[in-house]
């Protein structure tokens, strides 16, 4: 089986991120959670929204990017952004790839969003992006879809 890793950087919202527990949970995906965290991880609100699925959850708390990435060398990671053309489904996903969020109010740094690496979600124009709970699943699972994780 395929291995998927699903980064939240800076998560703000703790339904947000339950809500992506979940899907963890359900698909297999490791969960990294880097950075400040906009909300404790005892929140009820994060439990609520992950349900009795964090039990079955693989996450990891990170301290900064830098230190993940430093752990991961040779990996793969792509950088969700709505300031690139870069689609996400032209993209062939391997064993092993991180998929990398930004926080909900301002999404990833400068300095990923100009990476090479870096994928958006096709939207209608004009509108500024959407939840970030759904971005993880429509990536996700085309991540799943590929290498039938």
């Amino acid at each position: 089986m395929a291995r998927l890793n699903i980064v939240l950087y800076e998560p703000e919202i703790p339904q947000n991120t339950g809500n992506i527990a979940r899907l963890c949970a359900c698909s297999g995906a490791k969960l990294y959670l880097v950075g400040k965290l906009g909300f404790s991880l005892s929140d009820k609100y994060m439990k609520r929204a992950g349900l009795d699925y964090w039990d079955s959850v693989d996450y990891e708390r990170i301290e900064t990017m830098e230190e993940l990435l430093e752990t991961n060398k040779g990996a793969n990671f792509y950088y969700l952004t709505t300031k690139t053309k870069r689609v996400y489904t032209t993209v062939e996903f391997k064993d092993g790839d991180f998929i990398v969020f930004g926080p909900e109010s301002r999404g990833l740094p400068d300095k990923y969003v100009k990476d090479e690496n870096a994928l958006t979600i096709p939207m209608k124009e004009g509108q500024r992006s959407l939840n970030l709970s759904n971005s993880v699943a429509i990536v996700a699972y085309e991540v799943i879809r590929q290498n039938g994780i």
